[in-house]
């Protein structure tokens, strides 16, 4: 009855193996798609969520003082344009 073991033992221990090599290639080929991935963004110049985000806020705050400005120019525009009075007539004509 040791042959049996014994050969169970060697087919359990040759498994074992097989799954820590199966493992190993996994890791080894997501590490390989991950860097390649990490070179084929790179070499494409995409905008990090980062540097988008920052963007957009300036882009945001120059709207919001532009709308300020318009304001202010509407308003001097208005003091400044001088209200047309009916004119006078001359003596004698």
């Amino acid at each position: 009855m040791q042959a049996p073991n014994k050969f169970f033992d060697e087919m359990s221990k040759l498994m074992s193996n097989a799954m820590g090599v199966a493992h190993g290639a996994k890791t080894e080929a997501e590490t390989a798609m991950k860097s390649w991935m990490d070179r084929w963004l790179a070499d494409r110049d995409f905008v990090t969520r980062e540097e988008f985000d920052a963007v957009r806020a300036m882009a945001q705050k120059a709207r919001e003082e532009n709308d300020t400005l318009k304001a202010r120019l509407d308003a001097l525009e208005q003091n400044a344009a001088p209200a047309k009075k009916p004119a006078a007539k001359k003596p004698g004509a």
